[in-house]
Order: structure tokens, then sequence, then C-alpha cells
């Protein structure tokens, strides 16, 4: 079975005509590139085939570089940009991106300018939703537990709009899987249209091969969301650079998660994201 990894940023050092947003240098970025074929060097290997880009925070709202990397390889990558809730048509622009296979857009407290109890208050926001329930582009957000409140009011609101939670919610950042945690993650489930990614288990728990601590936390989301709301991501390449492997992400699925059948593996680690992502990419 080939995979689809979910979640993986690329950048390159062709400074000249992709250059860095205002406040990052060069010389604080690691690794120095991370380009589709330095990516391939790595997924291949372990069968990860198609890729789910996700706009690098180094180039702000300029997403040529992904956009040209999807032009360059139509038949493994699609993408997840990142565009400006504050300008005047946000919406537009995720129309005008669709047709260049962008299939989300990150969203996060930091682009609001807000705290979390409050990041989803711009008017822009309403935009991008309403926008995403037209175009079937989904809101993939980047936050804590204590940003979920906000998205279940959007979803409240908008609940044709595909919605992804990345990372697990980030449940377990600090080393502590708290209940209460899970419980408001679990809680979205009854909005069909919000969906989980899972993975970026280099960061969770005890961020320690074969991540089996984070086993229970997993089952749980999968319990509420079902498989084929769930998709396995690795979030490289951070995972990489910091002494962890693909191999041993996907192993967590593939061997360790014994609640999971078969088919509910092939579930997250390919079909659902194939589904969303590639389906009518």
């Amino acid at each position: 079975m080939s995979y689809i990894d979910a979640h993986v940023h690329v950048w390159t050092t062709d400074y000249a005509h992709y250059p860095l947003a205002k406040g990052y240098q060069k010389e604080n970025i690691e690794p120095r590139s991370f380009t589709p074929k330095e990516l391939f060097q790595h997924a291949k290997k372990v069968g990860v085939e198609r890729v789910n880009l996700i706009q690098m925070s180094f180039y702000g709202f300029d997403n040529r570089y992904m956009l040209d990397m999807i032009a360059l390889y139509p038949k493994n990558f699609v993408g997840t940009a990142v565009i400006d809730v504050h300008a005047p048509r946000p919406d537009r622009l995720m129309t005008e991106l669709a047709r260049k296979k962008v299939r989300a857009f990150r969203i996060h407290p930091r682009l609001s300018k807000l705290p979390p109890e409050r990041w989803l208050e711009p008017t822009g926001y309403k935009k991008m939703f309403a926008a995403g329930a037209r175009n079937n582009q989904a809101m993939s957000c980047l936050i804590d537990p204590d940003g979920l409140p906000e998205v279940e009011r959007m979803c409240r609101k908008f609940p044709e709009t595909p919605v992804v939670i990345d990372h697990l919610c980030r449940i377990g950042a600090d080393g502590t899987i708290r209940d209460r945690d899970v419980d408001r993650l679990c809680a979205l489930a009854k909005y069909p249209r919000v969906m989980v990614k899972v993975g970026a288990f280099y960061a969770l728990g005890k961020k320690r091969p074969p991540y089996t601590d984070l086993a229970p936390l997993i089952k749980k989301v999968i319990a509420a969301f079902s498989v084929k709301r769930c998709m396995w991501e690795s979030d490289s390449p951070f995972q990489v650079i910091r002494g962890h492997t693909y191999q041993a992400s996907i192993d967590l699925v593939r061997k360790h998660l014994d609640f999971l059948s078969d088919e509910d593996r092939e579930w997250l680690l390919r079909k659902t994201a194939e589904e969303f992502f590639f389906k009518n990419a």
C-alpha cells in the first residue's frame, strides 16, 4: 500500500526567486532547505507517494514556492495555503487558488492577532468559511485546545465547511495528555465535516518512538470521528531533523495500534486524505 502524508512543509535556498517574509533570516532556518527532492529521499523509501504541502511560515502570504512545486509535481502534491484574513476579499483568492490544487487554508490565532478565545472573530473568517463550503476547501486549524471553542462556534454557523484540526490539536505538546482536552476535541465529532490529522508524534507526549504512549489518545479520537475522518501526517521536515523518522511514524499506525483493523489502517494512512485532498484535485 502506498501512503499519503497529509502535512509536509517545503522550502528552498533560492531566495532570489522566493524571498523570505519580513522578520525571517536565512541564518535561522533549519534545515537550510527541504525541497521536494529532499522530501522524496525520506518519504518514497517508506511508501509515501503523495503529499499535502503546507505553506511554510517563512514565506508569509507568498504561496508561490508551494504552488510552483505543485505544478512541477502534479501527481504527487496538493496544497494548503496561507492567506491574509484581513485582506478585502480572501474568499475570492480562495476560489482562484482552488484552480491551482489548493485544497485547504491554514489558519491560527497569530494570523488573527487575537487571543485564542476570540481568534475567529475577524470578518474575513466568515468569508473564508463561506467560500470553504462552496469550494469544498478546508479550514486547517493550527491550534491548542483553548482554540477549540471558537472552532465549534464557526462549525455551528457554517456546518458545510470542511475543517481540519492539525496535529491532534497539539494535545500533549507539554508532555501531559489531559482528559478534558481530549474530550473537547472529540466533542467536535458531532459536526460531520470536521476531520483530524493524526500525527506529529515526535512533538506530543513522551516524544519518543515508538510513541505508544499516544495510543489511548488516538483511540479516543478515532472512536469519536471514525477513521474516515482521520488522516495520518508526518509534519516533515521537523520530525526528521529532530532525530525521528518517517518509518517510526508510520510504524505506530501499522504495527502498534492494535485496535485498528487493516482497513482502518488503509483509511488512516491513505484513503481519508485521498478522498478529501486528491479525489477532485
